[in-house]
């Protein structure tokens, strides 16, 4: 262990709440490497947090503090991985903490696995009473459709997992992160390695801990944007890596096309209050569910919680389709994330 070297890149924008507590977790990691160096890019940040960071690298010399003006995380990405020296490179966020051994199983599971990325889920805790229904849902398959690193406990390869500990030589192999993509850099970066005959492995032994929104509308609007930019990851790989990506906007689109069909077609109506009649059903059920089996007070939230994924997700994919497939790059490039580093 004493030979391996580890680069830890952290993206980071308005985090002043967070980033001390993040930072700390990652330099009081329990492990023995000597050279353990951490990056952070920071996106301008206005709020405090780069006056904070300024005191924690007087503090501990291998912490480094980089600017990114471009304020886009992919750009945050390869800068720091540019710049770094390890033989492996961490992606984690600055919205997180970490177990204190999270870089040690990250290492031992790379090896055991012979995976060239690797990763584990992120346990949800809130803070107020939205933060902890949204824990809830994060955890449950219907808000994201099962995938793998919402579960904390899936073991084996994946498509893709939360930050990702990488093998140096993988980046020399296909590249480094889209910097065209505001969001799910990371989902195109692991379609890319699959593609190249790459292995993603994710554990429950790596540990991290992540707040969610503190708002509805900042819920919707995160959703929002990773339907929005899948979208373009599907239109540059020509595929979907997954079919539950098409299911939320499959659905937004029949709920906002059908109610157009009722004046020609009267079963439309039908067809329609079918089909929201359902969701509501199922929605509430499912909130039911996962109410009692967490703790009742998030009953009255969840709903609207799961309505936020689907709609904002699915609202996202459509907006996607229609600005990818008929702008030009100019006119996209206008929807842009600015606000934080998540």
């Amino acid at each position: 262990m004493s030979e391996i070297t580890v680069s830890v890149i952290i993206p980071c924008r308005n985090e002043i709440l967070h980033i001390e507590s993040c930072v700390r977790s990652i330099l009081n990691q329990d492990l023995d490497v000597a050279n353990l160096e951490v990056i952070v890019l920071d996106g301008m940040s206005s709020d405090g947090t780069r006056e904070r960071l300024d005191k924690l690298t007087r503090e501990d010399g291998r912490l480094r503090v980089l600017k990114n003006p471009q304020c886009i995380t992919p750009y945050a990405m390869n800068i720091g991985i540019r710049e770094s020296k390890g033989q492996y490179v961490a992606i984690m966020g600055a919205h997180n903490r970490y177990a204190p051994d999270y870089l040690k199983q990250s290492i031992s599971v790379l090896q055991e696995t012979g995976a060239d990325n690797v990763g584990g889920a992120m346990y949800v805790e809130g803070q107020s009473w939205l933060q902890m229904a949204i824990g809830v849902a994060h955890h449950h398959p219907f808000s994201v459709g099962g995938a793998s690193w919402h579960n904390p406990s899936y073991e084996g390869e994946t498509d893709t997992v939360f930050g990702g500990f990488y093998r140096r030589e993988v980046f020399g192999a296909i590249g480094l992160f889209d910097e065209e993509l505001i969001r799910n850099q990371d989902d195109e970066f692991n379609l890319r390695l699959k593609k190249a005959g790459g292995k993603i492995w994710q554990s429950p032994r790596i540990k991290s801990w992540y707040i969610p929104r503190r708002t509805f509308k900042d819920l919707f609007r995160q959703y929002f944007e990773y339907g929005y930019w899948k979208v373009r990851v599907i239109q540059k790989h020509k595929m979907p890596s997954s079919f539950r990506h098409l299911v939320p906007a499959i659905f937004v689109f029949l709920l906002g096309i059908l109610p157009l069909l009722f004046f020609w077609w009267t079963p439309t109506f039908w067809l329609w209050l079918g089909i929201l009649g359902s969701y509501i059903g199922i929605n509430i059920i499912v909130s039911l569910k996962a109410s009692f089996s967490e703790n009742r007070k998030f009953h009255p939230l969840l709903p609207f919680v799961f309505a936020c994924y689907h709609f904002g997700y699915g609202l996202g994919f459509l907006k996607g389709i229609f600005d990818f497939f008929f702008f030009k790059e100019s006119r996209r490039r206008k929807f842009s994330t600015q606000g934080d580093s998540r």
